[in-house]
Protein backbone atom coordinates (compact mmCIF):
# COMPACT_ATOMS: atom_id res chain seq x y z
CA UNK A 1 0.00 0.00 0.00
CA UNK A 2 0.71 3.19 -0.55
CA UNK A 3 -0.36 4.59 2.26
CA UNK A 4 0.89 5.28 6.15
CA UNK A 5 -1.04 6.91 8.99
CA UNK A 6 -4.04 7.08 11.42
CA UNK A 7 -5.29 10.32 12.20
CA UNK A 8 -2.76 12.10 9.60
CA UNK A 9 -2.60 10.07 6.22
CA UNK A 10 -0.18 10.22 3.99
CA UNK A 11 -0.36 8.75 0.31
CA UNK A 12 2.44 8.81 -1.69
CA UNK A 13 2.11 9.03 -5.75
CA UNK A 14 4.19 9.25 -9.18
CA UNK A 15 7.48 7.35 -10.27
CA UNK A 16 10.84 8.74 -10.14
CA UNK A 17 11.01 9.22 -14.41
CA UNK A 18 7.19 9.37 -14.25
CA UNK A 19 5.71 12.97 -14.78
CA UNK A 20 5.03 14.20 -11.25
CA UNK A 21 5.63 12.47 -7.80
CA UNK A 22 3.80 13.87 -4.85
CA UNK A 23 1.79 13.30 -1.95
CA UNK A 24 -1.70 13.43 -0.66
CA UNK A 25 -1.74 14.36 3.03
CA UNK A 26 -5.33 14.08 4.95
CA UNK A 27 -6.10 15.05 8.57
CA UNK A 28 -4.58 18.49 8.52
CA UNK A 29 -7.13 20.83 11.05
CA UNK A 30 -8.59 23.34 9.30
CA UNK A 31 -7.03 26.64 10.15
CA UNK A 32 -3.59 26.39 10.07
CA UNK A 33 -0.82 28.91 8.49
CA UNK A 34 0.51 26.84 6.22
CA UNK A 35 4.22 28.26 5.39
CA UNK A 36 4.95 27.35 2.01
CA UNK A 37 8.60 28.91 1.67
CA UNK A 38 9.23 26.56 4.67
CA UNK A 39 7.92 23.92 2.69
CA UNK A 40 10.12 24.27 -0.20
CA UNK A 41 13.09 25.10 1.96
CA UNK A 42 12.86 21.65 3.72
CA UNK A 43 12.50 19.81 -0.04
CA UNK A 44 15.79 22.28 -1.16
CA UNK A 45 17.40 20.72 2.07
CA UNK A 46 17.48 17.22 0.39
CA UNK A 47 18.41 18.25 -3.20
CA UNK A 48 22.08 17.15 -4.35
CA UNK A 49 25.00 18.78 -3.15
CA UNK A 50 27.88 19.51 -5.71
CA UNK A 51 30.77 16.11 -6.31
CA UNK A 52 29.25 13.82 -3.12
CA UNK A 53 25.44 14.13 -4.86
CA UNK A 54 24.16 12.72 -8.00
CA UNK A 55 24.39 15.31 -11.10
CA UNK A 56 20.62 14.78 -11.83
CA UNK A 57 19.42 18.40 -10.77
CA UNK A 58 15.77 18.19 -10.64
CA UNK A 59 14.35 21.76 -9.78
CA UNK A 60 11.72 20.15 -7.21
CA UNK A 61 9.07 23.44 -7.05
CA UNK A 62 6.82 21.87 -4.75
CA UNK A 63 2.81 23.35 -5.53
CA UNK A 64 0.01 22.98 -3.31
CA UNK A 65 -2.35 21.57 -5.32
CA UNK A 66 -5.71 21.40 -2.62
CA UNK A 67 -6.51 21.92 0.39
CA UNK A 68 -5.45 25.68 1.12
CA UNK A 69 -6.99 28.72 0.87
CA UNK A 70 -4.94 32.09 1.17
CA UNK A 71 -2.50 30.37 3.29
CA UNK A 72 -4.49 28.54 5.57
CA UNK A 73 -5.80 24.72 5.52
CA UNK A 74 -9.01 24.05 4.53
CA UNK A 75 -9.50 20.44 6.54
CA UNK A 76 -9.81 18.84 2.92
CA UNK A 77 -6.84 16.43 1.89
CA UNK A 78 -3.93 18.92 0.78
CA UNK A 79 -1.99 17.63 -2.00
CA UNK A 80 1.69 18.28 -2.82
CA UNK A 81 2.94 18.11 -6.71
CA UNK A 82 6.29 18.16 -8.02
CA UNK A 83 7.14 17.81 -11.26
CA UNK A 84 10.05 15.02 -12.78
CA UNK A 85 12.25 17.63 -15.21
CA UNK A 86 15.46 16.27 -15.60
CA UNK A 87 14.88 12.50 -16.89
CA UNK A 88 17.02 10.29 -18.99
CA UNK A 89 15.40 7.23 -19.59
CA UNK A 90 17.36 5.55 -22.39
CA UNK A 91 19.67 3.47 -20.02
CA UNK A 92 17.16 1.69 -18.16
CA UNK A 93 15.86 -0.98 -21.10
CA UNK A 94 18.59 -3.50 -20.20
CA UNK A 95 17.55 -4.08 -16.58
CA UNK A 96 14.39 -5.57 -17.70
CA UNK A 97 16.37 -8.41 -18.48
CA UNK A 98 19.90 -7.81 -16.36
CA UNK A 99 18.43 -7.06 -13.00
CA UNK A 100 20.94 -4.48 -11.31
CA UNK A 101 22.26 -6.04 -7.93
CA UNK A 102 20.73 -4.48 -4.81
CA UNK A 103 18.00 -2.87 -6.85
CA UNK A 104 14.44 -3.95 -6.94
CA UNK A 105 13.95 -4.56 -10.24
CA UNK A 106 13.76 -8.47 -9.96
CA UNK A 107 11.20 -8.16 -7.30
CA UNK A 108 9.35 -5.07 -8.97
CA UNK A 109 9.10 -7.42 -12.12
CA UNK A 110 8.02 -10.33 -9.60
CA UNK A 111 5.49 -8.71 -8.71
CA UNK A 112 4.23 -6.36 -11.23
CA UNK A 113 5.01 -8.10 -14.37
CA UNK A 114 6.15 -6.50 -17.28
CA UNK A 115 3.99 -3.37 -16.02
CA UNK A 116 6.93 -2.93 -13.77
CA UNK A 117 8.45 1.01 -14.29
CA UNK A 118 12.14 0.34 -13.97
CA UNK A 119 13.12 3.90 -14.84
CA UNK A 120 15.01 5.02 -12.32
CA UNK A 121 13.55 2.81 -9.91
CA UNK A 122 10.18 3.28 -10.62
CA UNK A 123 7.90 3.64 -7.15
CA UNK A 124 10.92 1.92 -5.36
CA UNK A 125 13.33 4.84 -5.80
CA UNK A 126 14.64 7.43 -3.39
CA UNK A 127 12.88 9.82 -5.78
CA UNK A 128 9.30 9.57 -3.95
CA UNK A 129 11.17 10.78 -0.88
CA UNK A 130 10.92 14.61 -2.24
CA UNK A 131 7.31 14.16 -1.33
CA UNK A 132 7.84 12.32 1.83
CA UNK A 133 9.60 15.80 2.69
CA UNK A 134 7.57 18.06 1.08
CA UNK A 135 4.51 16.40 3.86
CA UNK A 136 7.06 16.15 6.55
CA UNK A 137 6.93 19.93 6.65
CA UNK A 138 3.88 20.55 7.60
CA UNK A 139 3.80 17.92 9.95
CA UNK A 140 6.96 19.67 11.76
CA UNK A 141 4.84 22.75 12.00
CA UNK A 142 1.79 20.72 13.99
CA UNK A 143 4.73 19.54 16.11
CA UNK A 144 6.60 22.67 16.48
CA UNK A 145 3.09 24.57 18.14
CA UNK A 146 3.08 21.97 20.32
CA UNK A 147 6.95 22.88 21.28
CA UNK A 148 7.88 19.77 19.72
CA UNK A 149 11.38 19.56 17.54
CA UNK A 150 12.78 16.99 15.30
CA UNK A 151 16.41 17.32 13.53
CA UNK A 152 18.73 14.64 12.34
CA UNK A 153 22.58 14.48 11.29
CA UNK A 154 24.74 11.90 9.58
CA UNK A 155 26.37 9.82 12.61
CA UNK A 156 28.43 7.93 10.00
CA UNK A 157 29.79 7.62 6.76
CA UNK A 158 31.82 4.75 6.18
CA UNK A 159 34.49 4.52 8.67
CA UNK A 160 34.01 7.76 9.69
CA UNK A 161 32.34 8.09 13.12
CA UNK A 162 30.36 10.78 15.43
CA UNK A 163 31.13 9.48 18.89
CA UNK A 164 30.25 12.45 20.72
CA UNK A 165 26.30 12.62 21.81
CA UNK A 166 24.16 14.99 20.34
CA UNK A 167 21.39 16.63 20.86
CA UNK A 168 18.60 18.27 18.35
CA UNK A 169 20.95 21.15 18.21
CA UNK A 170 23.03 19.12 16.48
CA UNK A 171 20.64 18.02 13.97
CA UNK A 172 19.86 21.51 13.11
CA UNK A 173 23.78 22.70 13.15
CA UNK A 174 24.36 20.26 10.31
CA UNK A 175 22.29 22.04 8.07
CA UNK A 176 24.86 24.55 7.70
CA UNK A 177 27.04 21.56 6.19
CA UNK A 178 26.52 19.29 2.69
CA UNK A 179 27.33 16.06 4.51
CA UNK A 180 25.04 16.91 7.37
CA UNK A 181 27.39 16.04 9.76
CA UNK A 182 27.55 17.60 13.65
CA UNK A 183 30.57 19.90 12.85
CA UNK A 184 32.74 21.17 10.36
CA UNK A 185 35.90 19.03 10.92
CA UNK A 186 33.65 16.07 11.21
CA UNK A 187 31.86 17.02 7.56
CA UNK A 188 35.30 17.49 5.67
CA UNK A 189 36.13 14.30 7.01
CA UNK A 190 32.77 12.52 5.62
CA UNK A 191 33.38 13.97 2.53
CA UNK A 192 36.46 13.18 2.14
CA UNK A 193 35.01 9.02 2.70
CA UNK A 194 32.60 9.71 0.32
CA UNK A 195 34.85 11.27 -2.63
CA UNK A 196 36.98 8.28 -2.34
CA UNK A 197 34.38 5.72 -3.19
CA UNK A 198 33.40 7.50 -5.82
CA UNK A 199 36.49 7.60 -7.37
CA UNK A 200 37.33 3.70 -7.07
CA UNK A 201 34.15 3.54 -9.19
CA UNK A 202 32.58 2.89 -5.62
CA UNK A 203 29.76 4.14 -3.24
CA UNK A 204 29.63 3.77 0.81
CA UNK A 205 26.75 3.47 3.47
CA UNK A 206 25.86 5.86 6.56
CA UNK A 207 24.36 5.89 9.58
CA UNK A 208 21.43 9.02 10.38
CA UNK A 209 20.70 9.50 13.67
CA UNK A 210 17.04 11.40 14.73
CA UNK A 211 16.70 13.32 17.89
CA UNK A 212 13.02 14.65 19.07
CA UNK A 213 12.40 16.98 22.11
CA UNK A 214 9.56 18.30 23.84
CA UNK A 215 7.46 14.92 23.69
CA UNK A 216 5.11 14.34 26.69
CA UNK A 217 4.86 11.18 28.58
CA UNK A 218 2.47 8.56 27.63
CA UNK A 219 2.70 9.21 23.68
CA UNK A 220 2.13 5.40 21.60
CA UNK A 221 0.18 2.55 22.34
CA UNK A 222 1.19 -0.60 23.78
CA UNK A 223 1.81 -3.59 21.81
CA UNK A 224 1.33 -2.90 18.17
CA UNK A 225 1.14 0.80 17.81
CA UNK A 226 4.22 1.11 20.35
CA UNK A 227 6.26 4.39 19.31
CA UNK A 228 8.95 2.16 17.76
CA UNK A 229 7.17 0.24 15.87
CA UNK A 230 5.49 2.86 13.96
CA UNK A 231 8.88 4.50 13.95
CA UNK A 232 10.35 1.72 12.29
CA UNK A 233 7.55 1.13 9.40
CA UNK A 234 7.92 4.43 8.36
CA UNK A 235 11.76 4.56 8.36
CA UNK A 236 11.43 0.99 6.65
CA UNK A 237 9.19 2.94 3.87
CA UNK A 238 12.62 5.40 2.71
CA UNK A 239 15.08 3.22 0.02
CA UNK A 240 17.65 2.55 1.71
CA UNK A 241 17.38 2.19 4.68
CA UNK A 242 18.51 -1.45 5.95
CA UNK A 243 18.43 -1.09 10.17
CA UNK A 244 17.10 1.18 13.09
CA UNK A 245 17.63 1.35 16.95
CA UNK A 246 16.31 3.54 19.75
CA UNK A 247 18.72 4.68 22.55
CA UNK A 248 21.54 2.41 23.45
CA UNK A 249 20.20 0.05 20.57
CA UNK A 250 22.39 -3.12 19.93
CA UNK A 251 24.91 -2.20 22.25
CA UNK A 252 22.40 -2.77 25.13
CA UNK A 253 23.11 -6.27 24.05
CA UNK A 254 26.74 -6.06 25.98
CA UNK A 255 25.57 -4.22 29.21
CA UNK A 256 24.22 -5.46 32.12
CA UNK A 257 21.03 -4.01 33.67
CA UNK A 258 22.57 -2.00 36.26
CA UNK A 259 24.02 -0.31 33.20
CA UNK A 260 21.60 -0.14 31.24
CA UNK A 261 18.30 1.16 33.05
CA UNK A 262 17.73 4.60 33.43
CA UNK A 263 17.42 6.51 36.75
CA UNK A 264 14.54 8.19 37.26
CA UNK A 265 15.73 12.07 38.65
CA UNK A 266 13.20 14.88 38.95
CA UNK A 267 13.85 17.73 37.01
CA UNK A 268 12.39 21.53 37.08
CA UNK A 269 9.05 19.08 38.52
CA UNK A 270 8.98 16.71 36.61
CA UNK A 271 9.88 13.08 36.54
CA UNK A 272 12.60 12.38 33.92
CA UNK A 273 15.82 9.92 33.71
CA UNK A 274 19.49 10.79 34.69
CA UNK A 275 20.56 9.71 31.21
CA UNK A 276 18.95 8.28 28.31
CA UNK A 277 19.55 4.58 26.99
CA UNK A 278 15.88 3.87 26.56
CA UNK A 279 15.85 6.57 23.64
CA UNK A 280 12.96 8.38 25.46
CA UNK A 281 10.57 4.97 24.96
CA UNK A 282 9.58 2.78 27.63
CA UNK A 283 6.95 0.14 27.33
CA UNK A 284 6.15 1.49 23.84
CA UNK A 285 5.19 4.85 25.24
CA UNK A 286 7.00 8.22 25.57
CA UNK A 287 8.67 8.97 29.09
CA UNK A 288 9.32 12.61 28.60
CA UNK A 289 12.49 12.43 27.74
CA UNK A 290 14.27 12.95 23.87
CA UNK A 291 13.28 10.55 21.42
CA UNK A 292 16.64 9.27 20.08
CA UNK A 293 17.08 6.12 17.40
CA UNK A 294 19.73 5.88 14.55
CA UNK A 295 19.02 4.07 10.98
CA UNK A 296 21.48 2.42 8.98
CA UNK A 297 21.74 3.80 5.34
CA UNK A 298 23.27 1.07 2.97
CA UNK A 299 25.88 1.97 -0.16
CA UNK A 300 23.96 2.93 -3.13
CA UNK A 301 23.63 0.54 -5.23
CA UNK A 302 23.99 1.78 -8.58
CA UNK A 303 27.67 2.36 -8.79
CA UNK A 304 30.22 2.28 -11.59
CA UNK A 305 32.39 -1.02 -11.18
CA UNK A 306 31.16 -3.88 -13.75
CA UNK A 307 28.95 -6.56 -11.47
CA UNK A 308 28.17 -9.92 -11.72
CA UNK A 309 24.34 -10.14 -12.82
CA UNK A 310 22.09 -12.56 -14.55
CA UNK A 311 20.08 -12.51 -17.81
CA UNK A 312 16.90 -13.81 -16.86
CA UNK A 313 15.76 -14.08 -20.51
CA UNK A 314 18.71 -16.50 -21.82
CA UNK A 315 20.01 -17.71 -18.12
CA UNK A 316 23.17 -16.65 -19.05
CA UNK A 317 25.59 -15.06 -16.16
CA UNK A 318 27.16 -11.62 -17.20
CA UNK A 319 28.71 -8.48 -16.22
CA UNK A 320 26.70 -5.67 -15.64
CA UNK A 321 27.84 -1.57 -15.65
CA UNK A 322 25.68 0.97 -14.70
CA UNK A 323 25.69 3.96 -16.84
CA UNK A 324 23.60 6.71 -15.10
CA UNK A 325 23.42 9.44 -12.31
CA UNK A 326 23.78 8.85 -8.91
CA UNK A 327 24.87 9.65 -5.46
CA UNK A 328 28.03 7.88 -4.55
CA UNK A 329 26.43 8.40 -0.72
CA UNK A 330 22.57 8.83 0.44
CA UNK A 331 22.79 9.15 3.82
CA UNK A 332 23.80 13.11 3.49
CA UNK A 333 20.34 13.45 1.81
CA UNK A 334 18.37 11.11 3.53
CA UNK A 335 18.55 13.44 6.86
CA UNK A 336 15.77 15.20 6.04
CA UNK A 337 13.69 12.80 4.62
CA UNK A 338 14.32 10.75 8.44
CA UNK A 339 13.24 14.03 9.90
CA UNK A 340 10.01 14.35 7.70
CA UNK A 341 9.10 10.87 8.25
CA UNK A 342 9.47 10.84 12.05
CA UNK A 343 7.87 14.02 12.03
CA UNK A 344 4.90 12.26 10.10
CA UNK A 345 4.40 9.83 12.53
CA UNK A 346 4.70 11.68 15.59
CA UNK A 347 2.19 14.11 14.66
CA UNK A 348 -0.16 11.14 13.58
CA UNK A 349 0.29 9.49 16.90
CA UNK A 350 0.15 13.23 18.72
CA UNK A 351 -3.07 13.01 16.52
CA UNK A 352 -4.12 9.97 18.52
CA UNK A 353 -3.27 10.64 21.82
CA UNK A 354 -4.71 14.05 21.69
CA UNK A 355 -2.30 16.24 21.80
CA UNK A 356 -3.00 17.99 18.57
CA UNK A 357 -5.93 18.97 17.87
Amino acid sequence: MNTIGSELRLTLFGASHGPCVGAVLDGVPPGMMIDAVRIQGEVDLRRPKADIGTPRQEEDKVEIVSGIVEGRSTGEPMTLLIVNRDTDSKKYEKFKSVPRPGHADLTARAKYSECADLRGGGQFSGRMTVAIVAAGAIAKMLLEERGIRVAAFVRQIGSVRDTEERDVTSGVLSRSNDVRAATEELAEAMRQEILSAKNEGDSVGGVVECVVDGLPMGLGEPFFDTVEGELAKMMFAVPGVKGIEFGAGFAAARMRGSQHNDPFVLVDGKVRTAKNDAGGILGGITNGMPVVFRVAIKPTASIARGQRSLNVKSGRQTELKIEGRHDPCIAPRAAPVVEAAAALVLADLSMRGGTVD
